[in-house]
């Protein structure tokens, strides 16, 4: 299963620009009212002016989510809460974030679930788990893997060689080398005949059969014929798929609506694609078809945010959907923007930066 300002006239911008600081000197509202401050090889929490809240001693930390941060120290995960208290403490080999209530922990090879009061939800019993979604969890034991609800009742048996999350109440799963899907019930309502598998999404999911791929419905009828070399997941309508070596978009219908003349597509996100061309340069289509953005970069990605990451010359930055350089290609690595933070790498160290291009580490 198999991922860029003319100057016009000085006095124009020079008002332009004391615009531009008036609006950094603002609060931006967008941001969260503490970020991850890297000061040294630790880390710690700012608020948006770079003032240390939360003294920096930690690892690692994450954003905070749901009045919570996860944090690393002496190889031991836990959570704090904005005043710095460890309210779930520093003791875990691996800690996952919450997600539904509950966050899943390793300790001592064996992986369970926890509350925000730190009670142990699920026993510490299973090799291996995933995060809670649609109710439902993958856990494994001995090699096998099934579902656990909320209870920690085994809602799925543990019978699996592999599990696809739950998607639009939908499971995939891998047994002998077939994939299939079940729903909550563990009922296998898609049957186990297919060599490979998509999730669903927008009610369809991607399958391989006899060497090709096409598209399914939830009740597991072939609905677009498998006669693609790949397909990806359907996103805002439409799907990228590979026929004779070329990549293209359909619709719903099995439409093309997109030609097929690129060497690889991903998915449309916020009304973009990534498309790549046949000199290994990447660019944006919409969804009209129309490359809004230059095939020009050596990578690029989904958007988020309104911006996306892009890379040139072995360095990363952040364009918009006109493709302005709106974060300066300068950077080692980068995610994607998440609550108008991005997390990126420069000179051999993790950062955040915001949207303005203000960096929350050390000086």
């Amino acid at each position: 299963m198999k991922n860029n300002l003319l100057l016009v006239f000085l006095i124009i911008f020079s008002l332009c620009l004391l615009d531009i600081q008036n609006l950094k000197a603002q609060s931006d509202t967008s941001l969260p009212d503490l970020i991850p401050y890297r000061k040294g090889d630790k880390w710690g929490f700012c608020n948006q002016k770079k003032e240390i809240i939360i003294q920096c001693k930690f690892d690692w930390a994450s954003l905070f989510s749901k009045g919570l941060a996860n944090v690393k120290l002496n190889n031991k995960y836990g959570f704090i809460d904005k005043e710095g208290k460890e309210v779930i403490p520093l003791k875990y080999d691996e800690i996952g974030f919450f997600s539904e209530g509950f966050a899943k922990v390793r300790i001592d090879k064996k992986c369970g679930f926890i509350d925000k009061e730190d009670k142990e939800i699920i026993p510490f019993k299973y090799d291996s788990v995933g995060n809670f979604g649609e109710g439902l969890a993958a856990v494994s034991f001995n090699g096998k893997w099934g579902f656990i609800d909320i209870q920690g009742k085994e809602v799925v048996p543990l019978k699996y060689d592999k599990v696809i999350d739950f998607h639009e109440g939908l499971a995939g799963i891998l047994l002998n080398g077939k994939y299939g899907f079940v729903d909550k019930g563990g009922k296998e309502v898609v049957p186990l005949e297919y060599d490979d598998i998509w999730y669903f999404n927008e009610r369809f999911a991607a399958v391989k059969l006899n060497k090709k791929y096409g598209f399914i419905n939830k009740e597991g009828k072939v609905v677009i014929p498998c006669i693609y070399d790949f397909a990806l997941v359907f996103r805002e309508g439409f799907t990228s798929v590979k026929l004779n070596d070329k990549w293209g978009f359909i619709n719903k219908d099995g439409k093309e609506v997109i030609p097929f003349i690129y060497d690889f597509a991903l998915f449309f996100s916020e009304g973009l694609a990534c498309v790549r061309s046949i000199n290994y340069k990447y660019g944006f289509v919409d969804k009209e078809g129309k490359e809004v953005i230059p095939l020009k970069y050596d990578i690029g990605g989904d958007f988020s945010e309104g911006l996306v990451k892009v890379k040139s010359n072995n360095i990363w930055g952040f364009i918009d959907k006109e493709g302005k350089e709106v974060i300066p290609l300068k950077y080692d690595n980068a995610s994607n923007f998440h609550e108008g933070l991005v997390y990126v790498y420069l000179n051999k160290k993790w950062g955040y930066i915001n949207k303005n291009g203000t960096e929350y580490w050390e000086e």
